[in-house]
């Protein structure tokens, strides 16, 4: 590639790091401070990482001729770019705005890595060499970033579930001291309780948000912990059905490859284990006893589970994915 293209390539990449790095900063300043100013500014810069990544990699396949999804840094940026358009399709749909400070330090995270995996501009391996590649690829990714955006909206929801518990131990512990006795249901489903005029499934937060505590009066601001659970199960459930595409265009790929649909390699091993773990997810969530923390839990142990089959395996562990030279 001649270096004037090599400056367009690097000024995109740069754009989309910056971007990134800068959407992040504001964005967690939105959640902490909800100020209004810092999404508008937060919200349109990471439009403009996400369109100078994408920019970037089609920049790339059009000047080398090269899919750029054959390698790790092509795919982690493919990555970065996908969970940051699945935030902000959520985002100005589901007001999701408050999980962006995450998803966008992951995004640059991802990103920066990703540059310590650029081996320039080689064509692909011939095991590489397949139209599979751009089905299989990009539908996988894409459910890697549904996962990472879930991920971060269940970290929001445990932070805010731990809070409840704890004061509603701290309320309990008032009342049987001689103060009022308040109805505290520790599960966010089992009822809806009523504190002051405000009708709320974290009770013993909103008791102490009324009191005048700082602390309880910012969470009482996130959403409520029935709408974190239902934006991170349609966030999977936008995930979900992508891996098992990418898993059964796997196999059809496997098969003309290696002559076979399922040989147990260890990308392949990873992937289903993941597979279960949401698809756990996605049963369980339909038992009331189950939804809400137990659910959160499980999406953030399967989203460790993706990371150990996206990085994990392609990097530290030999086999037919290996990334390992």
């Amino acid at each position: 590639m001649d270096p004037t293209r090599q400056s367009i390539d690097q000024a995109l990449l740069v754009v989309g790091i910056a971007a990134y790095v800068t959407a992040a900063f504001a964005l967690f300043g939105y959640f902490l401070l909800r100020s209004p100013l810092l999404r508008a500014i937060g919200l349109p810069l990471a439009i403009v990482g996400c369109v100078s990544q994408f920019a970037e990699l089609g920049a790339r396949w059009w000047m080398t001729g090269v899919w750029p999804l054959t390698n790790l840094y092509g795919s982690l940026s493919l990555f970065s770019a996908c969970a940051v358009t699945i935030f902000l399709i959520f985002a100005y749909r589901y007001d999701l705005a408050f999980a962006g400070g995450p998803v966008l330090a992951l995004a640059a995270i991802a990103l920066g890595y990703a540059t310590t995996w650029n081996e320039g501009y080689m064509p692909a391996v011939p095991a590489l060499q397949s139209y599979w590649i751009k089905i299989h690829v990009p539908i996988v990714i894409t459910a890697y970033a549904s996962f990472m955006v879930a991920f971060c909206v269940s970290l929001i929801f445990l932070v805010k579930a731990a809070a409840e518990a704890r004061y509603a131990r701290r309320t309990v512990r008032a009342a049987t001291a001689g103060g009022p006795q308040i109805d505290l249901p520790l599960s966010a489903y089992a009822e809806t309780a009523v504190v002051g005029r405000m009708r709320t499934d974290t009770p013993a937060l909103a008791s102490a948000a009324e009191a005048g505590d700082a602390t309880a009066q910012w969470l009482t601001g996130l959403p409520s912990l029935a709408r974190l659970d239902v934006m991170q199960y349609r966030i999977i459930a936008v995930g979900l059905p992508l891996l098992s595409l990418g898993i059964i265009t796997g196999a059809m790929w496997a098969k003309e490859a290696w002559g076979a649909y399922w040989q147990w390699d260890p990308k392949e091993t990873a992937a289903l284990f993941s597979w279960i773990v949401y698809a756990a997810y996605m049963h369980l969530h339909t038992r009331p006893e189950w939804r809400g923390t137990r659910t959160a839990l499980i999406g953030v142990f399967g989203f460790a589970s993706i990371v150990f089959c996206y990085l994990g395996v392609n990097i530290f562990i030999s086999g037919l994915h290996s990334y390992k030279m």
